[in-house]
């Protein structure tokens, strides 16, 4: 049987019951219109997360600025989903303090190191400034006592050269004059030419005058220290530094030769 049309010539609606095909629907039921209510519930779950209790599941939607909202649930969630959403929140702000923490660490770590080195520094120094006060000290002992360690101690610290020179220098005297200071050589060849070497160092007048240090040319040539910084200086330069600290000049076999 052919179905009715509205005057405009659409076809009339079915009822319910009028057709034989055994299918109902429910009646005055709109169609939906979009995706259904459990798709919804999932992908808005996916966007802004969501709290589960038991077999409750509640979304809590996230506003522009991070901060999530209240749920709109009925029951004794609200309360659980108020007190977790404020714990979450109080946690935010300590993460961001973990930077700051770690890079004041670190700051700290250098000031150490650098406060170490410091120390390190100042107590080297502090020990070098005692090693030269007592050294000074010994020094100045040695002058005041006088005799053959005094007289080169000086003459060395009038040159301005160290004090470790002196045992070579010691060795050269003791070759030279037996750490007398007013010996004279009779017998060499100076002696011969009526120039004879004097003084603990044997220097002969000429060269006494030309290398004693200039504060000392006034003091005879027999005055202990400005005999010894005359023979120094003539032997570093015809000899050299090493000549001098090795206690003077030797032959193959290993004896001392005068110079």
């Amino acid at each position: 049987m052919a179905g009715h049309r509205s005057p405009r010539g659409a076809r009339a609606p079915r009822t319910a019951g009028t057709t034989g095909t055994g299918r109902h629907q429910a009646a005055h039921r709109p169609a939906a219109a979009g995706p259904s209510l459990g798709t919804t519930v999932i992908a808005t779950t996916a966007a802004v997360g969501a709290v589960a209790t038991g077999a409750f599941t509640a979304i809590v939607p996230a506003m522009e600025d991070g901060t999530a909202t209240t749920a709109a649930a009925d029951g004794p969630f609200d309360a659980a989903l108020a007190a977790n959403n404020t714990a979450l929140n109080a946690i935010a702000p300590a993460a961001s303090l973990v930077p700051v923490a770690i890079a004041a660490e670190a700051e700290s770590v250098q000031d150490h190191v650098a406060r170490v080195v410091q120390a390190a520094d100042l107590a080297k120094l502090h020990a070098d400034q005692a090693r030269e006060q007592a050294e000074q000290a010994r020094i100045d002992g040695l002058i005041a006592s006088g005799g053959l360690d005094g007289w080169i101690a000086e003459a060395l610290k009038i040159l301005d050269l160290p004090q470790s020179l002196a045992p070579g220098v010691k060795r050269i005297i003791l070759k030279e004059s037996n750490g007398n200071p007013r010996a004279v050589n009779t017998w060499d060849s100076n002696a011969r030419r009526g120039t004879p070497s004097q003084g603990l160092m044997q220097t002969i007048p000429t060269t006494y005058k030309h290398y004693v240090h200039p504060d000392l040319k006034n003091r005879p040539i027999t005055d202990p220290v400005a005999n010894i910084t005359a023979g120094i200086r003539y032997m570093i330069e015809n000899y050299g530094m090493s000549t001098l600290q090795a206690g003077g000049r030797t032959n193959s076999a290993g004896n001392y030769v005068g110079y």
